[in-house]
């Protein structure tokens, strides 16, 4: 039997600590792109702060909306607090609004500082958070999960705070913004390909239960590319070869997808996934400080 977890733990394991990556590298990667001596470090922060806050609020947002859906009735993955019965659904929703809120006052003080734009930007962020599993037709049960990943995960949050540091975008930005956009979308398949059976039962359509388990292993594939080509053409020299290193680093991840395994044996994959993202953002930052 397993065990229940604490007052405070459960909510510790409901924020999802392992997709957390898909939240900060892309921020960290936009900020490493202007020269150390001139980053605007109370930006960053901010940056990181609505990139966290609008992250966990989501992952909370899904909990509530997949919990009282049912969805999460036939999931094999992480604690769910919704679902477990062991705190009220509204709590779980108005818990996600006060993350998303603190993004808002976050976002609210960095446009101020930069551009009213950032508002804008903002509230479709918190939107797109909500609906992804929320609303009466959430996007994330009908396959267009990946697509919102990577403009949110990627080009919004990496271009967004290189523009926070240069108020201008560099070219570069792009490009690094497919990678980690792209390398966000891979640790959604990892998790979407542990749920493929589940998903299935409960009629959520994501792309990997559209596909089936072993066909949607390379939509997992397409992510990785997607990551290694944005490395490799947004850099040269160095960073370019940070490319080679990335896909090196997915060697392991792209074997378990591409493995026979099904279900809580997929879990690991997840572990890979978030792991190797963490590690190619300290590459990419690192190398960016290198060039510098």
């Amino acid at each position: 039997m397993n065990e229940v977890p604490g007052p405070v733990r459960r909510w510790v394991l409901a924020a999802r600590p392992r997709t957390l990556p898909a939240a900060l590298v892309p921020v960290v990667v936009g900020a490493s792109l202007v020269r150390p001596a001139s980053l605007e470090w109370l930006n960053a922060a901010l940056c990181v702060i609505i990139a966290l806050a609008l992250q966990i609020g989501t992952n909370y947002a899904n909990d509530y909306s997949d919990g009282v859906r049912g969805t999460d009735e036939v999931r094999v993955g992480p604690f769910r607090l919704t679902a477990s019965g062991l705190v009220a659904a509204k709590r779980v929703k108005y818990v996600a609004w006060s993350c998303f809120s603190l993004g808002a006052v976050a976002g609210l003080v960095l446009a101020s500082r930069t551009s009213w734009w950032m508002v804008v930007i903002g509230v479709t962020a918190i939107l797109a958070g909500w609906f992804y599993t929320g609303g009466p037709k959430p996007y994330g049960y009908y396959g267009f999960g990946e697509f919102f990943v990577l403009i949110y995960f990627g080009f919004v949050a990496t271009v967004g705070t290189a523009y926070t540091q240069h108020l201008s975008i560099p070219g570069s930005a792009w490009w690094f913004g497919l990678a980690t956009g792209s390398m966000a979308c891979a640790l959604l398949e990892a998790n979407n390909l542990r749920d493929v059976t589940g998903d299935q039962l409960a009629g959520k359509k994501t792309l990997a239960a559209r596909l089936g388990r072993e066909r949607a292993s390379w939509l997992y594939a397409v992510c990785v590319a997607g990551a290694v080509l944005g490395i490799t053409l947004g850099g040269n020299g160095v960073l370019a070869l940070a490319g080679v290193v990335a896909l090196a680093l997915y060697t392991v991840p792209l074997r378990m997808a591409f493995s026979a395994r099904t279900g809580r044996e997929l879990l690991p994959l997840l572990q890979a996934s978030a792991r190797t993202q963490l590690v190619i953002g300290l590459l990419l930052v690192a190398s960016f400080f290198i060039v510098h």
